[in-house]
């Protein structure tokens, strides 16, 4: 095996054992040194992929993160209806978790870490959501409303879900509770203040 074959096959495994060791020690607990013993490689593997830690460690978040956004876009083109596409939305995240729970819990455990270096961009979840939503509204699906506050509130749902499972208050696979899930975020999206009583 040539070495631009073992550094290229190191490069998953430092990835997947830096993924375990973030969840169970934090980002700033855990070594290069322990990535490296845990993925069986050497530390200057790490280092010909990383310059360090931090590099990694943002890395491998955004990488979940615009995974995300892509499978935001591709569930949003499904059907035409809004209950079907909130539907589509919600099987498509739940399966992304289940599929990769570490990744995905990565991604909802750092969020506040990383989330403040990212750029607005339209490709984000959160923007995409957002035009999602405005979208909805300007063609009369959903009654009027502040698109960034119902974005805020229709994730929320989803990443607090997932927030409590990372913290073991469910047990599970997360698609267990996809049609909880999507019927708040249905009445998040049809319902205004004053419509409650």
């Amino acid at each position: 095996m040539s070495s631009q074959t073992r550094t290229r096959n190191a490069k998953p495994k430092i990835e997947r054992a830096a993924i375990e060791l973030f969840i169970t020690e934090g980002i700033d607990a855990a070594t290069t040194r322990q990535i490296a013993e845990r993925a069986g490689v050497s530390e200057g593997a790490l280092y010909r992929h990383y310059k360090g830690k931090e590099e990694l460690a943002e890395a491998l978040f955004m990488d979940v993160h615009d995974r995300m956004s892509r499978l935001l876009i591709g569930a949003a083109l499904v059907g035409n209806d809004l209950k079907t596409r909130v539907s589509a939305i919600v099987d498509a995240y739940c399966e992304f978790a289940d599929e990769d729970w570490d990744y995905c819990c990565y991604h909802l455990l750092f969020m506040n870490r990383f989330l403040k270096q990212d750029i607005k961009r339209e490709d984000d979840p959160v923007s995409l959501t957002e035009a999602m939503i405005t979208d909805l509204m300007d063609n009369g699906h959903i009654p009027p409303g502040d698109a960034a506050l119902l974005a805020a509130m229709s994730l929320g749902v989803i990443t607090q879900t997932g927030q409590n499972k990372a913290y073991n208050r469910f047990r599970g696979p997360l698609s267990q509770y996809k049609d909880g899930i999507a019927t708040a975020i249905m009445a998040i999206l049809t319902t205004r203040s004053g419509d409650i009583t």
